[in-house]
């Protein structure tokens, strides 16, 4: 049987997932009256609530006597790291591109990734049933971005093809809708080369990614370059950074792709993606081999982390009442186990043995490992990100963002002003029918905060993303935020007369019943200077009544923030409190007597 082995990228929300969907269906994956959910390979809780693909997926379809191995990847910079690595596991790209938006930075960052691979590359034109398509526009910018990439004269020449993955249908001019997905699958046949197939040669496979199972441990997952792997078969493990050192190993359970499943096989040959069980310490970037022939294969560079966090077991006056894992140890544990899975991200030892550095791509990343370890249970703390700037030639540098706005034209001097005032410097402007497209290089740290007020600025209509693009000198001192916090002044139960006395000096964060503790922010104040605030104050009871003291108290709805809005809001001297049940903003000193005297010497300083 032939095989073309494909990865699906593009910007995010541009439809790879519905693309898969629609390929698996007419490939007779699902039976004709099967009740499919949407986006079906978003199976983790997070990527289906948020509409976004976290973790690269794998299944595999059947298109006459050929069978087609898809990897679906995420779509978000935060998690390029997941493309970067399954990019190796592939021979060709689709690129996926919005027929409105065009292409944007993430299109960009995968797109350079797997041109630099050598990579064919099969551009997919979707969503040009929209009312808003600029098809021949985003043709001419493709082509641009391939040129600007230094693609060769063969991808330069790459398909083309124009289709609306929820309507399942793709053709190969833009001036028809076409009925099925049929020219696309005979493109990838056709356009994508098929891998080697040495099958004589020693084994050698790549480990590009690695799931886990409770039953069987972890599950090594790649493609196998050359060669023969059987069931039971011993083969040995090693890793290109210490080539000399090699262990020996059992293939105790082989899986190959097939839908949405996996099929166990006893054995499986070169040029195909397997899953294979049997192996504890496997990691990404090993090279599994024939133990008479230990050759490792070098692995993808992932681009370094930019953002940094310090996670820390939580010391607040609640700590361990809503959390199962809550010591140093478990933390310490689940951190280190995380980085196996997700090469993107680094942890390290400080000086407190409470208290671990987690670096990461963008908030984005580290939020969802925030997400994902409070629902299992975990209790901890976090302070707000910082950037990970480095010396070059005694020169500092900081991480840069390159910016891509779209927004209603009216809205545009708003967003020009605030970006220029967080040292965001304007590469681009264009008009695009009644709305700009603003292109904008801003440092990392300018981006802290900015998205909510964003989205404010442009009545929720704007559309903003970006994408790492360098290091470059440091642009000068930025103020993280120019408002203050209210602060809990007293341990107890917050009451709504001390909510409504409280709440003119600013916006709530919490509702009446909410327990709270001396040191706790409850509110944010428009001046930017922190104020305490008695929240636990109760009405005193006395047998004096005059007439309209006892109407019912108007409280003003509370502002509730999400795991990201709590993170944008941190200011230095803050940390945010994470369990299983709640998310609480505190200062990282509590007494507020304490907390005075340090603001003094550090504003004497």
């Amino acid at each position: 049987m032939e095989i073309r082995n494909i990865a699906i990228i593009a910007h995010v929300d541009h439809g790879k997932t519905t693309l898969v969907d629609e390929m698996l269906r007419q490939s007779g994956v699902f039976r004709e009256n099967q009740a499919v959910a949407e986006r079906v390979m978003d199976s983790g809780d997070l990527e289906r609530e948020r509409g976004i693909t976290i973790l690269a997926k794998n299944t595999a379809v059947h298109y006459g006597d050929v069978k087609i191995n898809i990897v679906d990847t995420p779509g978000h910079a935060d998690f390029g790291g997941e493309v970067e690595r399954v990019l190796k596991m592939v021979n060709g790209v689709l690129l996926l591109v919005d027929a409105a938006e065009g292409p944007m930075p993430q299109t960009r960052f995968v797109l350079s990734r797997a041109l630099e691979l050598g990579h064919r590359v099969i551009v997919v034109m979707n969503k040009i049933d929209r009312p808003d398509a600029r098809i021949h526009e985003v043709i001419d910018e493709v082509l641009e971005l391939l040129m600007d990439l230094d693609a060769t004269d063969e991808q330069l020449d790459s398909p083309m093809l124009f289709c609306s993955a929820r309507k399942g249908t793709a053709s190969v001019s833009p001036e028809e809708e076409g009925t099925s997905l049929k020219p696309l699958f005979d493109a990838i046949v056709e356009y994508i080369p098929a891998p080697g197939r040495d099958a004589g040669a020693p084994l050698q496979m790549l480990v590009s990614s690695v799931d886990y199972n409770d039953y069987v441990g972890r599950i090594a997952i790649g493609r196998i370059e050359r060669g023969v792997i059987r069931q039971n078969q011993d083969i040995a493990v090693c890793n290109y950074a210490d080539a000399s050192v090699s262990r020996r190993a059992k293939a105790v359970s082989l899986y190959v792709f097939d839908g949405l499943s996996r099929r166990p096989v006893a054995e499986s040959s070169a040029g195909d993606i397997i899953a294979l069980s049997g192996i504890a310490d496997i990691n990404i970037g090993d090279t599994i081999c024939s133990p008479l022939c230990v050759e490792p294969l070098p692995f993808v560079e992932i681009s370094a982390p930019t953002i940094e966090m310090t996670f820390s077991v939580n010391d607040s006056p609640f700590a361990g009442t809503e959390g199962k894992f809550v010591t140093s140890r478990h933390l310490r544990e689940r951190l280190f186990r995380e980085t196996l899975r997700d090469v993107s991200l680094r942890v390290s030892e400080t000086d407190s043995t409470d208290s671990f550095n987690v670096a990461g791509r963008g908030e984005m990343h580290l939020s969802i490992l925030i997400e994902t370890m409070r629902r299992e249970g975990y209790e901890f703390q976090v302070s707000p990100p910082r950037v990970l700037n480095k010396l070059e030639d005694g020169v500092l540098m900081e991480p840069m963002e390159r910016v891509v706005i779209d927004a209603p034209e009216q809205y545009a001097g708003s967003v020009i002003e605030k970006l220029s005032s967080r040292r965001g410097e304007l590469l681009e402007m264009a008009p695009v029918g009644v709305r700009t497209k603003l292109v904008f290089l801003v440092p990392s740290r300018g981006l802290f905060g900015y998205r909510s007020e964003f989205l404010t600025d442009t009545r929720g209509e704007g559309i903003m993303a970006s994408v790492f693009d360098g290091y470059a000198p440091f642009r000068g001192e930025l103020s993280r935020r120019n408002t203050g916090s209210l602060i809990a002044f007293e341990t107890g139960e917050a009451v709504a007369y001390g909510i409504f006395g409280a709440q003119d000096r600013g916006a709530m964060f919490i509702t009446p019943g909410t327990k709270v503790y001396m040191g706790m922010i409850v509110g944010v104040s428009p001046k930017a200077e922190d104020m305490a605030v008695n929240v636990c104050k109760k009405k005193q009871l006395t047998n004096m009544r005059a007439a309209g003291s006892d109407e019912a108290l108007r409280l003003t709805p509370p502002k509730l923030l999400s795991l990201e809005q709590c993170l944008e809001f941190l200011a230095d001297d803050e940390l945010l409190e994470v369990t299983p049940k709640s998310l609480r903003l505190r200062k990282r000193i509590l007494d507020h007597s304490q907390r005075m005297k340090a603001s003094s010497q550090k504003k004497a300083k």
